[in-house]
């Protein structure tokens, strides 16, 4: 009984996440946490565009804490605005805007988007990246296209610290999946090995 509640309770979190993302537009929010305090809920949004999500006055909050009361039955909703700094470094911020970028420009541009993207990322300071686009780019059928640089752990306890995201661009050709792996600047390897200069020279 204990595991339906609790199936039941994630469930209607994702369902409250999925409509805040969708409300406030495509490729504006990154992150949506849910918080339960004694004083009401709190819902943290996590965007690279303040200014877009929050609205003139803070009209768009406002409304949205309304709609939030009414479809999910909310006592005290209280939403937070965090801004994400450098987009280029938050993966579904990424995701997002390469999905942006294939559905305006068309699939056939879609190498442009993602190099530009990948250089932006590294530019930001990233140790790696890894970018994978699946569907139909540009022929009749469907393929996976992957652009990577840098440094990035798949396995093991440090691939845990690899940020990772998904988006969909719909096109005329159908629905282009992306996926962006993102290693931080300040990500910790724990079983990456460095030696300094002096020590080398020594040896």
């Amino acid at each position: 009984m204990e595991e339906k509640k609790f199936v039941k309770f994630k469930k209607d979190e994702f369902e409250i996440r999925e409509f805040v993302k969708k409300y406030l537009g495509k490729g504006k929010v990154s992150k949506v946490n849910i918080e339960y305090t004694p004083v009401g809920e709190k819902i943290v949004i996590l965007t690279s565009r303040p200014g877009l999500i929050i609205g003139r006055g803070g009209e768009k909050i406002t409304h949205l804490t309304e709609v939030l009361k009414k479809k999910f039955k909310f006592e005290n909703p209280h939403i937070e605005i965090n801004e994400i700094l450098n987009p280029y470094l938050d993966s579904q911020s990424v995701a997002d805007e390469i999905a942006l970028s294939i559905e305006n420009k068309g699939s056939l541009k879609f190498k442009i988007v993602a190099y530009r993207m990948l250089k932006q990322i590294v530019d930001a300071g990233a140790k790696g990246v890894e970018i994978k686009l699946a569907g139909k780019l540009p022929s009749a059928r469907a393929k996976t296209w992957r652009f990577k640089k840098g440094f990035l752990k798949k396995v093991g306890d440090s691939s845990k610290v690899v940020d990772r995201a998904e988006a969909i661009a719909s096109t005329k050709t159908g629905a282009i999946g992306i996926s962006v792996s993102i290693l931080h600047p300040d990500a910790k390897i724990h079983d990456q090995i460095s030696t300094r200069r002096n020590v080398n020279e020594k040896i």
